[in-house]
């Protein structure tokens, strides 16, 4: 996949560009995929990588189900970059094969527990839905409280901002990853 634009790398930045790349690299040890097109605009770069630190570290969810929002929405965008660096924070943060290739293949997985479910309907049901049902709303309610449900609204809004920077400028995987199928 040959990207639409250029991708900004550590040579030749201005002075804005180099303070945020060397904010990115430090605090996720690499700038990678969405920041190198996102770096073209340094302030934006800055704000997305300072939210996105919070969503993906910090939120109530905890890593295991916070990579399973991540998927669900990588899944939803067949964003091949995004499916690729996160499948293996998935299996790391202990969320089962099973449900990581259900999802890949676009089936909901069967079994789930309940977080899980609460956490895959959630986010499948706001991405393809565009709103959440008054059932799933509660359900995620119930098993995050509000503030967990309002930060995994904004993990699943955070993570469609990145699949749309990617898949718009054609920012993919390294060569060699294992391609998404077709979306269902």
């Amino acid at each position: 996949m040959t990207p639409r634009i250029p991708l900004v790398g550590p040579d030749g930045l201005d002075a804005d560009q180099k303070r945020v790349f060397d904010a990115i690299a430090g605090s996720r040890g690499h700038v990678v995929g969405p920041f190198l097109g996102l770096l073209h605009s340094p302030e934006l770069a800055d704000r997305v990588q300072n939210l996105g630190a919070f969503l993906r570290y910090r939120t109530r969810l905890g890593p295991r189900l916070s990579e399973l929002a991540i998927l669900v929405t990588s899944r939803a965008f067949s964003c091949q970059f995004e499916w690729y660096a996160h499948e293996k924070h998935a299996r790391e943060a202990g969320l089962p094969d099973a449900v990581i290739e259900a999802i890949r293949v676009g089936r909901r997985p069967d079994p789930m527990q309940p977080d899980e479910a609460a956490v895959h309907d959630y986010a499948r049901e706001l991405i393809e839905a565009r709103a959440v049902s008054d059932d799933t709303h509660a359900r995620a309610t119930a098993a995050f409280g509000v503030p967990g449900v309002v930060e995994l609204t904004a993990l699943v809004g955070y993570y469609t901002l990145l699949a749309m920077t990617l898949n718009a400028h054609r920012i993919g995987p390294p060569d060699g990853a294992a391609p998404l199928p077709v979306a269902p």
